[in-house]
């Protein structure tokens, strides 16, 4: 995402006056103080003026300034903060406090990097720059009314602000405005014609609107022109232009039901270099939904046995795959797995129980469900892989899971029953990844709603424990709260995860013949004209009193506006 360095004077223009520094100042001063010098070069220059030992206070801090440039060039944003928290130590200024804040954006944390776009407005005039990048903070955090608020300051102090322009559209498309962020967008496409950005942002909304041949030429059209003249503006991560404009045409592709070529653009997705948290969640989500599309590209050999439809014999209940037939836009999918025959961990009575009830819930409100029930380590894979396929073409996307969930070295696994929970080498893989299954899911386009009913508490040891009348395994670490996904992805833009119950604790199974838990969301998912996020505030308190404050529920999200199951 490109973001605008303030044009402020930094003493460049007298620093170099200084006659103990007569003999450098040719070469090394317009090297370090040049926004067009190359990274490397300018770091370099300023490493040596810095080595000199000549300047302090407020020209010192020139030098480090234009030292994190260089370093921000480069996509090093560890170092951007280290050097302009030196620069401010020694003289703050407005420059100062926005490159470091745009660097925490790129990070991913919002909150200190609005901390310091509110710094740098507190220093001067009021900065149509720093307004645009606090807009784009706020809209990390998925505040987007104060995101659209900068912006249109922004607009107000910089009419033909293109990306103002551009990010307030993305900002309104979050919010359900399509028709608002349409005309923004075409707006910034209109101000300058040879920017990638605008066209890349127009693809997502096209294919909102199902109109898929529009994306991909859209997309088509950014990809030529990152590569033609890619970003030059040093705020811009590397490399982040194109990768954000092969995963979106990679998606729209592959929404066509265009395999080969959504193939080819999640690989050249990957082969970029990649800095920015943006740039590595499109990739985490690139990584997973390559290996979707080329199983879809494998041809079955002709002498392969009928694929297996029904479950293993302890694996009561699955469902057959999905249908390959393109999914309709606007249709709403839903994964629900229920596993409590465990044959080397306790069994759990319910979650067989507590699948059917939601699945039925969930069918009665018009989603098209996809049901395994006892599934062991191939089969819950499979129909996972599945249902992250037909996802690609669908409006609401849902996963429910029942059962035992471990967290390993932060990451979540949700366990088939076939499992044997032994630390060591390679336990991780006879498991499924949570993670895996948020990045292949991770579409601003799509909403997309995770649930799990299993247990968070106690580290990871090797004995396995009794039965007993919850959902952890003695010993067992459960789920742990999304702080990333695979590498350096961030939970996705209009996604919301809800767990049974608060992280280091127990989730019920339950003395009837559901949990708490899904007793409660069953009841409450049909509910006609109540919002999600209402819906499982009313679970919460529906569990609260029935656990008698043993179990409280708990939620995370990043949905982008209000989201109905059943109609209102």
């Amino acid at each position: 995402m490109r973001r605008l360095l303030v044009a402020l004077c930094l003493l460049t223009a007298t620093l170099w006056a200084a006659p103990a520094f007569a003999q450098a100042r040719s070469q090394l001063g317009p090297l370090c103080t040049t926004d067009t010098t190359p990274p490397d070069q300018m770091i370099d220059a300023c490493n040596k003026i810095v080595a000199l030992k000549v300047f302090k206070g407020e020209q010192l801090a020139t030098i480090y300034f234009w030292r994190a440039v260089g370093w921000n060039k480069k996509g090093d944003y560890s170092k951007v903060i280290a050097d302009t928290t030196e620069a401010i130590r020694l003289q703050p200024s407005q420059a100062v406090y926005n490159l470091r804040g745009s660097a925490y954006y790129d990070k991913g944390d919002y909150d200190i990097a609005i901390a310091d776009f509110d710094d740098a407005l507190k220093l001067g005039p009021p900065d149509g720059t720093i307004f645009h990048n606090r807009g784009n903070a706020w809209r990390g955090k998925g505040d987007y009314a104060k995101a659209i608020a900068d912006y249109d300051a922004t607009i107000k102090l910089q009419p033909k602000s293109t990306f103002s322009f551009q990010n307030r559209g993305i900002a309104k498309e979050a919010l359900g405005d399509l028709d608002g962020a349409l005309a923004d967008i075409n707006q910034a496409i209109r101000l300058d014609p040879t920017l990638p950005q605008p066209l890349i942002n127009r693809t997502a909304i096209w294919r909102v609107r199902g109109d898929l041949d529009r994306a991909v030429a859209d997309g088509s059209e950014a990809i030529r022109l990152a590569k033609e003249k890619p970003p030059v503006n040093i705020m811009t991560p590397p490399n982040s232009v194109l990768i954000s404009g092969n995963i979106h045409r990679a998606l729209a592709y592959e929404a066509k039901g265009d395999y080969a070529h959504a193939r080819d653009d999640y690989k050249a997705t990957l082969a970029i270099v990649a800095s920015d948290a943006g740039s590595k969640a499109n990739q985490a989500t690139a990584k997973v939904r390559l290996s979707l599309v080329t199983d879809a590209l494998t041809p079955i050999p002709r002498d392969a046995p009928s694929p297996v439809t029904q479950p293993a014999p302890q694996q009561t209940g699955a469902a057959p795959a999905p249908s390959p037939a393109p999914a309709t836009p606007g249709k709403r999918l839903a994964l629900v797995i229920g596993n409590g025959a465990y044959a080397h961990v306790k069994a759990l009575p319910n979650p067989a129980n507590d699948a059917r009830a939601v699945a039925r819930s969930l069918r009665d409100i018009g989603f098209t469900v996809s049901e395994g029930i006892d599934l062991d380590r191939a089969a819950m894979q499979k129909v996972t892989r599945d249902f992250l396929r037909e996802a690609a073409r669908a409006q609401v996307a849902l996963v429910y899971y029942a059962g035992h969930g471990v967290q390993v070295d932060g990451r979540n696994y949700l366990i088939p029953v076939d499992v044997e929970l032994k630390p060591g080498a390679g336990m991780t893989e006879a498991m499924i990844d949570m993670d895996t299954i948020m990045a292949g899911l991770d579409d601003q386009v799509r909403t997309n709603i995770l649930i799990f009913d299993a247990c968070r508490n106690n580290p990871m040891a090797q004995q396995v424990a009794a039965a007993g009348t919850n959902r952890g395994i003695e010993g067992a670490s459960g789920l742990a709260a999304p702080t990333s996904l695979g590498a350096g992805a961030t939970l996705g833009a209009g996604t919301l995860i809800a767990f049974a119950t608060a992280p280091g604790q127990v989730a019920l199974d339950g003395e009837g013949a559901n949990s708490p838990f899904s007793a409660a969301l069953s009841r409450h998912l049909g509910t006609p004209g109540l919002e999600v996020q209402q819906m499982l505030t009313r679970v919460r308190a529906e569990v609260v009193s029935s656990t008698k404050n043993k179990q409280v529920p708990w939620s995370n999200s990043s949905l982008l506006g209000e989201v109905y199951l059943a109609e209102k």
